[in-house]
């Protein structure tokens, strides 16, 4: 599992660090600590749930170039493209809401571009974790890089669980069962 953000304390808390935060919640809960080799540009944990191995993993690039690590990561992981889930905020879906897809297209992420672009395909497995929209169009890249207001924190904050809950989901009963038990629900009010 790869959570998209941004490096550094001073991105930590922000919208479009909610794949960092899944990461961090992960590793939290696996008790696992991470693994970084000298001249390697992402953040490794591993460890396991339900029997089966999980990779948790950080780029270490900014969120527009996080593409270039996914082949070197995959090959330490001993993973596929078609093992592949990448968590990471949205635009498109209201505060708190989460979306799983198997496969689909960056839809204006660039995060998300950068992957494609990379690894020539945009067949992997996606968690998308609702952020909203800014009020005006003009103001999207502070959006994402500011922190939620007061009345989104704890939205984000439950999102950011509940995808957790999911990736450890998707390990034990599969991509069908993350989609019927995540896709159809609205965040808790």
């Amino acid at each position: 599992m790869f959570g998209l953000g941004n490096p550094g304390e001073r991105y930590a808390r922000t919208r479009h660090n909610a794949g960092f935060q899944v990461v961090d919640m992960l590793a939290g809960r696996l008790g696992v600590e991470p693994r970084r080799r000298l001249f390697r540009s992402y953040v490794i944990w591993k460890g396991r749930h339900a029997g089966r191995p999980l990779a948790l993993v950080k780029p270490l690039t900014f969120m527009n170039d996080s593409g270039r690590v996914f082949r070197e990561a995959l090959r330490e992981t001993g993973g596929g493209v078609p093992d592949l889930l990448v968590v990471c905020d949205s635009l498109d879906l209201s505060p708190g809401s989460l979306r799983f897809r198997l496969r689909g297209s960056a839809g204006g992420h660039k995060g998300l571009a950068s992957i494609s672009r990379h690894l020539g395909t945009d067949d992997f497995m996606r968690l998308l974790v609702g952020i909203g929209r800014p009020a005006h169009r003009g103001q999207v890249v502070e959006y994402v890089l500011d922190e939620p207001r007061a009345d989104e924190e704890p939205l984000v904050a439950g999102a950011v669980q509940r995808a957790a809950d999911a990736v450890l989901l998707l390990l034990a009963e599969g991509p069908e069962r993350v989609m019927n038990e995540y896709n159809r629900r609205e965040p808790p009010a």
